[in-house]
């Protein structure tokens, strides 16, 4: 029956998207597609950071780097919007692998520090090409999605384009995790020197894993763009990649499916729940809600309990939940020693 969880679990999330347009607003349904966009992104930095052990700050410019890899060949060279993304992605991912090279030296903070030199380098590099990259003014993309109708409502073209890429790249990531490679990556995680020991070569593992985790953002970023159709330096600042590492430990890092969850996360508590929570909250306080900072406050409050509720994620929240409803069904088969029972020595929950 477990093998067959995982295909249920698809199906239903395949229900959920066909069915949410038509039980949410234009905004509402909007805002899902930003939901596709970092599942993509969240899934490809869980490769990296949750099966392989590496962490990374640096991967909203990645994001950036194929957003602006499909707004240059929309713009400059008049391609159509939805042929650059696979490109955006391939452009992210040589760069993703160019740097994990030498990144393959580093572990630890010391990893973490080196990517956050990317995304500094990456808004210095926007700023300092202007005619190639637009500058600080950046460039605008225009609403391609005009072509297939004036009647085609914009936002519904931009849920189904996004949720369409993510029910791709998802269970890509899934077939990149399983298998010899799958278990190399969590190896490399567990333990680098038993990694080596049975032959596999730790720095290929890293490497591939920065690339392939790289091409997911590049792919997130063309979406992104597209949707925003306008990218400047100020589009994809350092607190996204970040952000992106919130959505990992809120989901469950090393769980795919908790990816899905942390994309919730990411996108409305920062945007809708967490200016609702305040709000409410000011009123029944009298809090100055105009006060600088006030919303990070609430925000910052809000991942803080969940990682109380749920230390580790999500995913692990569902786990621990199913771990102990399975347990409780193994006591309550007839002859099972009872829980606690000092004649059995059995435990208690």
């Amino acid at each position: 029956m477990s093998r067959y969880w995982k295909p249920l679990g698809f199906a239903v999330l395949v229900l959920a998207v066909v069915l949410a347009p038509f039980l949410s607003s234009n905004y509402r349904t909007y805002q899902l597609g930003f939901v596709a966009i970092y599942l993509i992104a969240l899934s490809g930095l869980d490769i990296l950071t949750g099966f392989t052990g590496q962490i990374s700050l640096g991967h909203g410019a990645f994001m950036g780097i194929g957003a602006y890899t499909t707004t240059i060949l929309v713009v400059d060279h008049h391609w159509r919007d939805l042929w650059t993304i696979p490109v955006a992605g391939l452009v992210a991912g040589l760069i993703g692998i160019a740097f994990g090279l030498p990144a393959t030296r580093f572990a630890g903070p010391y990893l973490a520090l080196a990517t956050f030199a990317i995304p500094l380098s990456f808004i210095g590099i926007l700023k300092r090409f202007p005619r190639f990259t637009g500058g600080n003014v950046g460039k605008n993309l225009p609403q391609l999605h005009s072509e297939l109708g004036w009647h085609t409502n914009p936002s519904i073209w931009f849920y189904v384009v996004t949720w369409v890429v993510a029910l791709v790249m998802f269970p890509l990531a899934f077939l990149v995790v399983r298998g010899r490679f799958g278990r190399a990556l969590r190896g490399v995680r567990d333990s680098e020197i038993a990694s080596t020991a049975y032959g596999v070569s730790t720095a290929s593992v890293k490497t591939a894993a920065f690339g392939i985790s790289a091409f997911f953002c590049g792919v997130a970023g063309a979406l992104y763009a597209i949707g925003i159709t306008y990218v400047n330096p100020d589009t994809f600042p350092i607190d996204l990649s970040i952000l992106l590492i919130v959505g990992i430990v809120v989901g469950g890092a090393g769980s795919l499916w908790g990816m899905v969850f942390g994309a919730l996360f990411v996108e409305f508590i920062r945007i809708s729940w967490g200016p609702s929570i305040l709000t409410l909250f000011a009123k029944a306080h009298h809090v100055n809600t105009h006060a600088p900072g006030s919303g990070l406050v609430v925000y910052g409050v809000v991942l803080l309990f969940v990682l109380y509720v749920a230390p580790a994620g999500f995913a692990g929240l569902v786990r621990r939940l199913v771990t102990g409803r399975s347990a409780l069904a193994a006591w309550a088969k007839p002859g099972a020693p009872t829980p606690g029972d000092p004649a059995t020595g059995a435990e208690g929950p």
